[in-house]
């Protein structure tokens, strides 16, 4: 059996991102993948009923483990509190893994719920920090490798390392 991978719906063509856009991810490896029936494709916002499109929202404080330990808030950008939106969100996101036995997450780098790398600073004006979205911090929490768009190649390898 082909080890599962949770893909941001986004990155594969899907126009849900806040401002209704998509990421598209133009790959050989998601083609391939797709192919061979591994990837489950999902929307943690829409999941968790947020519309699209949506105003922008940003993580004020540390990241996606301080917004789990309740340590920090995910705002929009008119200053209202959404935290509980995008944390049914991150539970979405691994309900989907488990569900699907997903061992990696292929996840939109930046966002603040599957952001993995980077994160935007909090303030809207489009400088990143280094940071996890919640949806990334929940999932490897619980064992899920997650990587970003950029790491395409490095998901490869452990998938090969995985099945060897």
């Amino acid at each position: 059996m082909n080890t599962k991978i949770l893909v941001s719906a986004c990155l594969m063509g899907h126009a849900v991102r806040y401002n209704a856009s998509s990421k598209t991810l133009l790959s050989d490896s998601l083609v391939r993948w797709r192919d061979e029936g591994r990837l489950v494709v999902h929307c943690p916002e829409l999941a968790a009923g947020l519309t699209t499109p949506r105003l922008p929202a940003e993580i004020i404080g540390r990241d996606g483990d301080a917004v789990l330990d309740g340590n920090a808030a995910i705002v929009e950008s008119d200053g209202r509190d959404v935290t509980p939106h995008y944390q049914l969100a991150a539970w979405l996101a691994l309900d989907a893994a488990r569900s699907a036995g997903c061992r990696f997450a292929l996840l939109t780098d930046g966002s603040p719920t599957c952001g993995s790398e980077t994160l935007y600073n909090g303030q809207f004006i489009g400088q990143r920090k280094p940071g996890s979205g919640v949806a990334s911090a929940l999932l490897r929490r619980h064992g899920i490798e997650v990587f970003s768009e950029a790491q395409i190649d490095l998901l490869q390898a452990r998938l090969n390392e995985e099945e060897q």
